[in-house]
Protein backbone atom coordinates (compact mmCIF):
# COMPACT_ATOMS: atom_id res chain seq x y z
CA UNK A 1 0.00 0.00 0.00
CA UNK A 2 1.14 3.45 -0.46
CA UNK A 3 1.57 5.96 2.57
CA UNK A 4 -1.87 7.15 3.52
CA UNK A 5 -2.99 10.98 4.16
CA UNK A 6 -4.29 12.12 7.39
CA UNK A 7 -7.51 10.97 7.00
CA UNK A 8 -6.56 7.83 5.38
CA UNK A 9 -4.13 7.27 8.65
CA UNK A 10 -7.29 7.52 10.94
CA UNK A 11 -9.12 4.76 8.64
CA UNK A 12 -5.86 2.77 8.59
CA UNK A 13 -6.51 3.04 12.84
CA UNK A 14 -9.84 2.32 12.85
CA UNK A 15 -9.30 -1.10 10.62
CA UNK A 16 -6.36 -2.01 12.65
CA UNK A 17 -7.71 -1.78 15.98
CA UNK A 18 -11.29 -4.21 14.72
CA UNK A 19 -8.59 -6.75 13.68
CA UNK A 20 -8.61 -6.06 10.17
CA UNK A 21 -5.82 -8.15 8.62
CA UNK A 22 -6.28 -8.70 4.99
CA UNK A 23 -4.07 -6.35 2.77
CA UNK A 24 -6.32 -6.39 0.12
CA UNK A 25 -9.48 -5.55 2.13
CA UNK A 26 -7.44 -2.68 3.46
CA UNK A 27 -6.01 -1.25 0.65
CA UNK A 28 -9.46 -1.58 -0.99
CA UNK A 29 -11.13 0.35 1.61
CA UNK A 30 -8.57 3.07 1.56
CA UNK A 31 -8.63 3.71 -2.29
CA UNK A 32 -12.22 4.22 -2.08
CA UNK A 33 -13.10 7.88 -0.70
CA UNK A 34 -15.61 7.05 1.85
CA UNK A 35 -15.86 11.13 2.11
CA UNK A 36 -17.03 10.94 -1.46
CA UNK A 37 -20.23 8.55 -0.48
CA UNK A 38 -21.57 10.56 2.47
CA UNK A 39 -23.91 13.89 2.49
CA UNK A 40 -21.91 17.22 2.84
CA UNK A 41 -23.47 17.82 5.98
CA UNK A 42 -22.25 15.19 7.94
CA UNK A 43 -18.55 14.92 5.05
CA UNK A 44 -16.43 16.30 8.30
CA UNK A 45 -16.87 12.70 10.25
CA UNK A 46 -16.40 11.34 7.01
CA UNK A 47 -13.01 8.90 8.50
CA UNK A 48 -14.45 9.14 12.05
CA UNK A 49 -15.64 5.20 13.35
CA UNK A 50 -19.64 5.94 12.82
CA UNK A 51 -22.87 5.23 11.14
CA UNK A 52 -23.98 8.08 9.50
CA UNK A 53 -27.18 8.91 7.95
CA UNK A 54 -27.91 9.13 4.02
CA UNK A 55 -31.28 9.80 3.85
CA UNK A 56 -34.60 8.29 3.58
CA UNK A 57 -34.24 6.46 7.67
CA UNK A 58 -30.65 4.99 6.12
CA UNK A 59 -26.94 4.91 6.91
CA UNK A 60 -23.80 3.99 6.11
CA UNK A 61 -22.07 1.80 8.35
CA UNK A 62 -19.32 2.44 10.20
CA UNK A 63 -15.98 1.52 8.71
CA UNK A 64 -14.83 -1.22 11.30
CA UNK A 65 -18.18 -2.94 10.26
CA UNK A 66 -17.80 -2.54 6.40
CA UNK A 67 -14.28 -3.75 7.13
CA UNK A 68 -15.65 -6.98 8.64
CA UNK A 69 -17.86 -8.17 6.20
CA UNK A 70 -15.95 -7.59 3.57
CA UNK A 71 -12.84 -9.30 5.24
CA UNK A 72 -15.19 -12.41 6.27
CA UNK A 73 -16.40 -13.30 2.71
CA UNK A 74 -12.79 -14.12 2.23
CA UNK A 75 -13.02 -12.80 -1.67
CA UNK A 76 -11.17 -13.59 -4.84
CA UNK A 77 -11.66 -12.10 -8.73
CA UNK A 78 -13.90 -15.33 -9.03
CA UNK A 79 -16.23 -14.52 -6.75
CA UNK A 80 -19.71 -13.29 -8.22
CA UNK A 81 -21.41 -11.48 -5.38
CA UNK A 82 -24.85 -10.02 -4.56
CA UNK A 83 -25.38 -7.04 -2.27
CA UNK A 84 -28.35 -6.50 -0.77
CA UNK A 85 -29.17 -2.61 0.10
CA UNK A 86 -26.99 -0.50 -2.17
CA UNK A 87 -27.24 2.62 0.22
CA UNK A 88 -24.64 4.83 -0.78
CA UNK A 89 -22.61 3.12 -2.83
CA UNK A 90 -20.05 2.81 -0.23
CA UNK A 91 -19.84 -0.70 0.54
CA UNK A 92 -20.88 -1.71 -3.05
CA UNK A 93 -17.38 0.45 -4.48
CA UNK A 94 -15.19 -1.65 -1.71
CA UNK A 95 -16.22 -5.06 -3.26
CA UNK A 96 -15.74 -4.17 -6.44
CA UNK A 97 -12.28 -3.63 -5.94
CA UNK A 98 -11.88 -7.45 -5.13
CA UNK A 99 -14.35 -9.32 -6.76
CA UNK A 100 -15.29 -10.23 -10.29
CA UNK A 101 -18.66 -8.78 -10.62
CA UNK A 102 -21.09 -7.14 -8.00
CA UNK A 103 -25.22 -7.39 -8.33
CA UNK A 104 -26.40 -4.82 -6.34
CA UNK A 105 -30.44 -4.36 -4.77
CA UNK A 106 -31.53 -1.20 -3.58
CA UNK A 107 -35.00 -0.18 -2.09
CA UNK A 108 -35.07 3.36 -2.45
CA UNK A 109 -34.86 4.57 -5.92
CA UNK A 110 -33.33 8.34 -5.27
CA UNK A 111 -30.64 6.15 -3.25
CA UNK A 112 -29.78 3.71 -5.66
CA UNK A 113 -29.61 6.83 -8.45
CA UNK A 114 -27.05 8.52 -6.35
CA UNK A 115 -25.16 5.46 -6.11
CA UNK A 116 -25.03 4.80 -9.42
CA UNK A 117 -23.73 8.01 -10.63
CA UNK A 118 -20.82 8.01 -7.70
CA UNK A 119 -19.80 4.38 -9.10
CA UNK A 120 -19.53 5.78 -12.35
CA UNK A 121 -17.66 9.03 -11.31
CA UNK A 122 -15.33 6.85 -9.96
CA UNK A 123 -15.38 4.76 -13.14
CA UNK A 124 -16.42 1.38 -10.93
CA UNK A 125 -17.29 -0.95 -14.27
CA UNK A 126 -17.96 -4.42 -12.64
CA UNK A 127 -21.07 -3.36 -10.69
CA UNK A 128 -25.07 -4.23 -12.08
CA UNK A 129 -27.55 -2.29 -10.03
CA UNK A 130 -31.45 -2.53 -10.10
CA UNK A 131 -33.99 -1.09 -7.80
CA UNK A 132 -36.21 -3.81 -5.82
CA UNK A 133 -36.78 -6.00 -3.06
CA UNK A 134 -33.66 -7.51 -1.79
CA UNK A 135 -35.43 -9.91 0.72
CA UNK A 136 -36.32 -12.27 -2.59
CA UNK A 137 -32.51 -11.66 -4.23
CA UNK A 138 -32.02 -11.43 -7.71
CA UNK A 139 -32.42 -15.48 -8.66
CA UNK A 140 -32.31 -14.48 -12.63
CA UNK A 141 -28.28 -14.06 -11.79
CA UNK A 142 -28.28 -17.14 -9.08
CA UNK A 143 -26.35 -18.69 -7.88
CA UNK A 144 -24.00 -16.26 -6.23
CA UNK A 145 -20.20 -17.15 -4.24
CA UNK A 146 -20.67 -14.41 -2.08
CA UNK A 147 -23.99 -12.63 -0.38
CA UNK A 148 -23.70 -9.81 1.92
CA UNK A 149 -26.35 -8.11 3.72
CA UNK A 150 -26.68 -4.46 4.61
CA UNK A 151 -29.48 -4.70 6.84
CA UNK A 152 -31.32 -6.92 9.32
CA UNK A 153 -33.09 -9.90 9.35
CA UNK A 154 -36.28 -10.22 11.25
CA UNK A 155 -35.38 -13.73 13.33
CA UNK A 156 -33.48 -15.73 10.43
CA UNK A 157 -31.87 -15.84 7.33
CA UNK A 158 -33.78 -14.99 4.38
CA UNK A 159 -34.80 -18.31 2.74
CA UNK A 160 -34.63 -16.84 -0.77
CA UNK A 161 -31.20 -15.77 -0.40
CA UNK A 162 -29.42 -18.74 0.92
CA UNK A 163 -31.00 -20.91 -1.67
CA UNK A 164 -29.95 -18.61 -4.52
CA UNK A 165 -25.93 -19.12 -2.16
CA UNK A 166 -23.91 -21.29 -4.47
CA UNK A 167 -22.48 -24.61 -2.81
CA UNK A 168 -19.55 -23.81 -1.02
CA UNK A 169 -20.73 -20.00 -0.99
CA UNK A 170 -20.47 -17.70 2.26
CA UNK A 171 -23.16 -15.39 3.45
CA UNK A 172 -22.69 -12.19 5.73
CA UNK A 173 -26.07 -11.29 7.24
CA UNK A 174 -26.83 -9.71 10.59
CA UNK A 175 -30.26 -10.97 11.83
CA UNK A 176 -32.32 -9.59 14.82
CA UNK A 177 -33.59 -12.26 17.04
CA UNK A 178 -34.87 -9.48 19.10
CA UNK A 179 -35.96 -5.26 18.51
CA UNK A 180 -32.55 -4.71 20.50
CA UNK A 181 -30.42 -8.10 19.69
CA UNK A 182 -28.39 -8.23 16.59
CA UNK A 183 -26.38 -10.63 15.52
CA UNK A 184 -23.90 -10.32 12.47
CA UNK A 185 -23.74 -14.53 11.09
CA UNK A 186 -21.70 -15.27 8.53
CA UNK A 187 -23.58 -18.50 7.03
CA UNK A 188 -21.53 -21.30 4.70
CA UNK A 189 -23.64 -23.41 2.54
CA UNK A 190 -22.19 -27.37 2.05
CA UNK A 191 -23.39 -29.47 -0.17
CA UNK A 192 -26.04 -31.11 2.69
CA UNK A 193 -25.93 -28.42 5.44
CA UNK A 194 -25.74 -24.85 6.56
CA UNK A 195 -22.94 -24.00 8.75
CA UNK A 196 -23.47 -20.63 10.55
CA UNK A 197 -21.07 -18.34 13.15
CA UNK A 198 -21.68 -16.05 15.45
CA UNK A 199 -19.55 -12.81 14.60
CA UNK A 200 -20.94 -10.58 17.18
CA UNK A 201 -23.87 -7.62 18.33
CA UNK A 202 -24.26 -5.16 15.54
CA UNK A 203 -26.77 -2.36 14.62
CA UNK A 204 -28.53 -2.27 11.61
CA UNK A 205 -31.41 -0.99 9.92
CA UNK A 206 -34.05 -3.48 9.15
CA UNK A 207 -34.45 -5.28 6.45
CA UNK A 208 -37.92 -4.63 4.76
CA UNK A 209 -39.20 -6.83 2.26
CA UNK A 210 -42.57 -7.33 0.95
CA UNK A 211 -42.24 -10.97 0.20
CA UNK A 212 -40.63 -12.43 3.43
CA UNK A 213 -43.18 -13.71 5.21
CA UNK A 214 -43.01 -12.59 9.43
CA UNK A 215 -41.09 -15.64 11.36
CA UNK A 216 -41.69 -16.51 14.61
CA UNK A 217 -38.77 -15.78 17.36
CA UNK A 218 -38.51 -19.64 17.88
CA UNK A 219 -37.50 -20.44 14.66
CA UNK A 220 -34.27 -18.65 15.44
CA UNK A 221 -32.59 -22.09 16.96
CA UNK A 222 -33.25 -23.59 13.98
CA UNK A 223 -31.66 -21.39 11.83
CA UNK A 224 -28.55 -21.38 14.08
CA UNK A 225 -28.81 -25.40 14.35
CA UNK A 226 -25.32 -25.21 13.11
CA UNK A 227 -23.74 -22.33 15.10
CA UNK A 228 -19.91 -22.59 16.29
CA UNK A 229 -18.06 -20.77 18.52
CA UNK A 230 -17.63 -17.18 17.71
CA UNK A 231 -14.87 -16.39 15.56
CA UNK A 232 -14.36 -12.72 16.87
CA UNK A 233 -14.11 -11.67 20.81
Amino acid sequence: MTAPTPPQDRLLTVLTDAGIRDERVMAAMLRVPRDFFIPSTFREHAFENTALPIGHGQTISQPQVVGIMTEVLRLSDRHKVLEIGTGSGYQTAILAQLCRRVYTIERHKPLLKEAEERLAHLRISNVTAKHGDGGVGWPEQAPFDRIIVTAAAEHEVPRPLLDQLAVGGMMVVPVARSPIDQRLLLVTRHQTEVEVQDLGGVRFVPLISDMLEPSRPQSVAEALSRLTAPRRS
